[in-house]
C-alpha cells in the first residue's frame, strides 16, 4: 500500500470515530445503530437488475451527498433521530473507505473508482 493511500484510510478511519462520537451524542439508542449500519449494502440488490442498474444504486446509498443532506435536514428539524440516521450512514460510507471499498463502476461490483476489489489480496501490486 502506497503512503498516500494509508493517509486517506486513516482519514476515513477518522470520519468513522468522529460520526460514532457524534452519534453517541444524540442519545439515540446504540439498538437503532446495530440495525441500520449494514442497511446501506441492501442496495446491492440494484444488481440483481445487472451491473449498470447496481452501480447507480449501489453509488447512490455509498456517497456522502444524501447522508450530508439528512444530517442537515435533522439540524433544523430539531430531530435527533434523523440526526442520528445520517450519522450511522456517514460512519457505514466511512468504514467501507476506510477499507478501501469505493463507488461501484458499471463494469461490474469489483470494479471500484479506487481499483478492482481483491487487487491487493491476491498480490498484486497498485
Amino acid at each position: 500500500m502506497r503512503p498516500v493511500d494509508l493517509v486517506i484510510r486513516l482519514e476515513w478511519l477518522a470520519a468513522t470515530v468522529a460520526a460514532v462520537v457524534f452519534y453517541a451524542a444524540t442519545g439515540v439508542s446504540w439498538w437503532l445503530f446495530a440495525l441500520l449500519i449494514l442497511a446501506p449494502d441492501l442496495s446491492m440488490l440494484g444488481y440483481l437488475a445487472g451491473p449498470r442498474v447496481g452501480a447507480i444504486a449501489y453509488n447512490a446509498f455509498h456517497t456522502l451527498i444524501f447522508s450530508l443532506a439528512l444530517l442537515l435536514a435533522g439540524s433544523p428539524l430539531a430531530s435527533s433521530t434523523t440526526t442520528a440516521v445520517a450519522l450511522i450512514w456517514l460512519a457505514h460510507i466511512a468504514i467501507d473507505r476506510a477499507l478501501g471499498y469505493g463507488l461501484k463502476l458499471s463494469t461490474g461490483f469489483q470494479d471500484t473508482h479506487l481499483g478492482r476489489i481483491g487487487r491487493e489480496r491476491a498480490g498484486a501490486v497498485r
